[in-house]
């Protein structure tokens, strides 16, 4: 295998990792409840995709 022939510096190391990024969630709204929710998926509060309810959700205990 191959080895370094001289030692990286830091700065070398930090310009070459410099585009390791995360990348933040686009996060839309949905349009019959108005909670955040991801796009191109159902909504996880009401169940909705395309103006259609595609999960029939549960309703919540009121306690």
């Amino acid at each position: 295998m191959a080895n370094p022939k001289h030692r990286s510096s830091k700065s070398k190391t930090g310009s070459r990792r410099s585009h390791w990024k995360l990348t933040l969630p686009s996060i839309s709204e949905c349009p019959q409840c108005n909670e955040p929710r991801l796009p191109h998926r159902a909504c996880p509060s009401c169940g909705y995709y395309k103006n259609r309810e595609v999960i029939k959700l549960k309703a919540k205990d009121a306690r």
